[in-house]
């Protein structure tokens, strides 16, 4: 009888400790699977509206395809925020560079992507998004050299390439000295064009210059350039002030020289002349005597033979500065987030990226950023390009007497 009792006792412990053990390796499992979950990565949306059909539509490709491209490589990986694994997913809607339509993506991707960043590339887009992206809480990845958008005191733009100012004066005194005083105006008829003929004229005419003709190209509707490029040429300019997207700008340099314009071109920022060149069949000669700014190619930042390489790689071309520093602004968001411990509060994202754009990974410095602004604007080096004897060439203040 006390054998019986004693082993059912035996019988009874053995029974509690794989009743136990199960439990245990219960538990174990579901805090595995309850681990695994929590590095699940999560999506962050990050919005994009620009051009993708008229006829900047080349403009708004190249500026998304940098953002997707660093989306890419950052998803490879994915980034941690507090722990927590997160990937990146652009969506991007076509605004035809025109500024309610960008107002109306950014509402639609607020209210159906919840995104607490939106890159835009052009002013009027912007300035339209400023109306209310600090009431309805997002960042606004502003790719514009417009001084004035972040002169507005908007808390919630973030000015990504150099203000167009900083150009005005080394491209008064190096086309004056190269080629002479008389300047017909031909700029883009966006806001953005406005504002930068409005910005060069006393520039031009406290240097000692003229303007002999001034008008304005819509692209959207004048796609005959030659008779607005005709009536500038019979005022005699030396130099014809001219910009807007790239391969638009591009006809009105073909026309002028059609026309036998000898002259030289000041370019507006936003068109970039590696983009122009691609239009006039790879032929520099046309746009000997211009000044603009300095090509993506030409530029020696620790990220961009990577870069470049990549973009070759995946589009099959050689990139322009819009993609580049696209590119290389995503990942300075990435940056910032991980310092705000946060991917959706657009302020304290803002608040961090002074810091952030100066922790990219070396790699990825397509463009060095020294800081950013208290206005909100990235503090960038000057990049100028000029065109001799067929080919770009870099140029510094100091080489202009500046």
């Amino acid at each position: 009888m006390k054998r019986k009792i004693f082993l059912s006792i035996i019988m009874l412990v053995i029974l509690a400790l794989v009743a136990c053990n199960q439990k245990e390796s219960a538990s174990s499992d579901n805090d595995k699977e309850e681990k695994s979950d929590s590095n699940e990565a999560i999506e962050v949306v990050i919005g994009y509206s620009g051009p993708l059909s008229g006829p900047a539509a080349f403009y708004g490709e190249n500026t998304l395809n940098g953002l997707t491209l660093a989306a890419d490589v950052i998803n490879e990986e994915g980034f941690e925020v507090n722990g927590q694994l997160y990937n990146i997913k652009v969506v991007s809607l076509d605004d035809q560079y025109l500024p309610n339509e960008a107002a109306n993506n950014a509402k639609r991707l607020i209210q159906e992507n919840d995104a607490k960043v939106i890159f835009n590339p052009h002013s009027g887009g912007i300035y339209a998004m400023q109306v209310f992206n600090e009431e309805d809480g997002f960042l606004i990845g502003a790719y514009t050299s417009e001084p004035g958008i972040i002169e507005n005191g908007n808390t919630l733009t973030w000015r990504i390439p150099p203000g167009y100012d900083i150009y005005l004066e080394p491209f008064v005194k190096h086309q004056i000295d190269t080629h002479g005083k008389r300047i017909a105006f031909l700029p883009t008829a966006s806001q953005y064009g406005k504002d930068w003929t409005e910005a060069l004229r006393p520039v031009w005419e406290e240097a000692g210059g003229e303007v002999v003709y001034e008008t304005e190209i819509d692209f959207a509707k004048d796609t005959d350039v030659q008779p607005i490029v005709t009536n500038a040429l019979q005022n005699n300019p030396d130099v014809l002030f001219i910009g807007g997207a790239s391969e638009p700008t591009a006809l009105v340099v073909k026309a002028a020289r059609d026309l036998g314009f000898e002259g030289g071109f000041m370019i507006m920022d936003q068109a970039k002349m590696d983009e122009m060149v691609a239009v006039l069949d790879g032929n520099w000669d046309l746009l000997e005597g211009t000044i603009g700014v300095l090509p993506l190619v030409n530029t020696d930042f620790p990220g961009t033979d990577a870069f470049i390489k990549l973009h070759n790689d995946k589009l099959g071309k050689d990139p322009g500065s819009e993609a580049g520093l696209h590119y290389v602004s995503l990942f300075a968001l990435v940056e910032a987030m991980k310092i705000a411990g946060t991917v959706d509060d657009a302020k304290a994202i803002r608040d961090a990226l002074p810091e952030a754009v100066q922790q990219i990974p070396a790699e990825h410095q397509v463009y060095t950023f020294e800081g950013v602004t208290k206005e909100g604007a990235n503090e960038s080096l000057l990049r100028i390009g000029v065109v001799e004897n067929g080919e770009v060439k870099a140029v510094t203040l100091e080489d202009l007497g500046l």
